[in-house]
């Protein structure tokens, strides 16, 4: 898609729409970013590093002036910056109609071998930043005319992972959180369905992002991951942002609860 395309409205349009996507300057949520800008939504942007942050704001900046988007630092893991992250988006004004969760992290080890803190900050950097960044965006997206028009209806994706739906070799720490990110999903679509939010998942296979690129870089590891992909390819961080992109339109007015695998299939055969 070219920059400034089908930003005049419509069923395949975010024109008009305020994204808040959380682990934004790297890989998928790059990515995610990037698509969002695309279809004409406003995007604010949230990531760890904010020297990093800012280049990733200049650039879209320098790519099409026209671009509306704008950041703040914060670990999502942290209650307080949260707090600060919410505080800074209703200051600026203009209300939330998208929120993306893509902050995830992981730490590859056999299940007896974890130690307390390194599971403690899978889960709170995985699943429980999930839920609360739901829970924070929750009065900003109700207020946005909830039930009025399918166009109004407001959106959240949590960008979660195949190791939610079935065993792959990441670890059971980051497979739990996964798996929880994905009932959550469904818990939400129904309890908020009545407020006019939508809420569905993603859920990536391999693709080439700097988290997977340590084991993806191994040559063995990869073959493996090849020949239990049907595509026989790794994904690319474009693929699963336009998954996402798609589950925020007004053209999947009508789909909530619902996990999205983008996998090549891979989810056909298991590991």
């Amino acid at each position: 898609m070219t920059l400034g395309a089908d930003r005049n409205g419509g069923r395949w349009s975010l024109s008009g729409r305020r994204a808040l996507v959380t682990g934004a300057t790297r890989g998928i949520g790059h990515a995610i970013a990037s698509e969002l800008l695309e279809l004409g939504a406003e995007v604010f942007v949230v990531a760890r590093n904010q020297a990093r942050l800012d280049q990733c704001v200049a650039e879209w900046r320098g790519r099409d002036v026209s671009l509306q988007v704008d950041g703040v630092g914060g670990d999502v893991s942290v209650e307080a910056d949260r707090e600060r992250i919410f505080a800074e988006l209703a200051r600026r004004g203009g209300g939330l109609d998208i929120l993306i969760n893509n902050v995830g992290t992981n730490i590859r080890k056999r299940a007896e071998s974890y130690t307390l803190e390194e599971y403690r900050h899978i889960i709170e950097t995985n699943m429980t930043s999930t839920f609360e960044m739901c829970r924070r965006a929750f009065p900003m997206l109700r207020a946005r005319e909830p039930g009025a028009t399918p166009r109004a209806t407001a959106a959240i994706v949590n960008v979660v992972s195949v190791a939610g739906m079935t065993h792959v070799r990441s670890g059971a720490p980051y497979g739990m959180t996964k798996a929880a990110s994905i009932q959550l999903t469904r818990n939400l679509a129904a309890e908020w369905a009545s407020a006019g939010i939508r809420v569905n998942a993603v859920a990536p296979w391999y693709i080439w992002t700097p988290l997977a690129k340590p084991v993806l870089d191994v040559e063995a590891y990869r073959e493996s991951v090849l020949e239990r992909t049907p595509l026989g390819r790794i994904g690319q961080p474009e693929e699963v942002a336009a998954a996402v992109a798609f589950l925020c339109m007004p053209a999947a007015s009508y789909i909530t609860g619902q996990c999205i695998a983008v996998d090549g299939g891979f989810t056909i055969y298991g590991f």
